[in-house]
């Protein structure tokens, strides 16, 4: 998909299935900050920092995260990367011309939609889903401050054989200052993931204290 400065339309039309295994060889490459909504979506933002995986046999880039007692596996496709980057950019251009709108309803979806994977289980006995889901990638206006923004979608998991395994999962909104997106970006980068450098830096991290963007 090919990002301009308007809101895009869809995500490939060309799409290939993508998918990942779990076990499949992974390096761990780093970590990245983000903010995340509390339990219930009650509250302030809270700073999260979650680990990134990479899978080189599926040229896939893992987000990992735990929200409301369930642990997801987010997982990015070369082109889904390539689309973060591009509207990332997009984003910051429309930042430093003023041009975010805070009454914007739409503005999560502003730089289009791409198409991601995602794992989520709730505990190592139970079932474990796995679905492609749509990421709509954009920004928002969160406690007066704008935040970059990764929409995932709901995820609807079907099992032929046992159909009390059906699972759908929840929608999530990662926020990201510009700085935050930027190193998340890094990680994407397609040079970056040639080298299979991992990233050593997990020192604790004051989450008390949220970044913002002035604006």
């Amino acid at each position: 998909m090919t990002l301009g400065g308007c809101v895009t339309s869809g995500y490939r039309a060309a799409e290939e299935i993508f998918s990942v295994e779990l076990e499949s060889r992974n390096i761990e490459i780093g970590e990245v900050e983000l903010q995340m909504e509390t339990l219930l979506g009650l509250g302030r933002l809270k700073k999260e920092r979650l680990t990134v995986l990479y899978y080189p046999n599926e040229d896939a880039v893992c987000i990992q995260y735990r929200k409301d007692f369930i642990n997801f596996h987010q997982f990015w496709s070369s082109e889904g990367r390539e689309d973060f980057i591009n509207a990332l950019e997009i984003y910051n251009e429309d930042y430093n011309a003023r041009d975010l709108n805070r009454n914007d309803r739409k503005s999560k979806q502003k730089y289009g939609k791409t198409r991601g994977y995602l794992i989520w289980q709730q505990a190592t006995f139970l079932v474990r889903a796995r679905a492609g889901m749509d990421v709509e990638l954009g920004y928002t206006f969160k406690e007066r401050a704008p935040y970059f923004t990764i929409h995932q979608l709901e995820a609807e998991y079907i099992d032929e054989m046992a159909r009390d395994n059906d699972r759908t999962s929840q929608a999530t909104v990662f926020y990201f200052t510009r700085a935050q997106a930027a190193e998340l970006a890094a990680l994407f980068d397609h040079e970056f993931l040639k080298e299979f450098a991992p990233d050593s830096n997990t020192s604790p991290v004051d989450r008390s204290n949220i970044p913002r963007d002035e604006y």
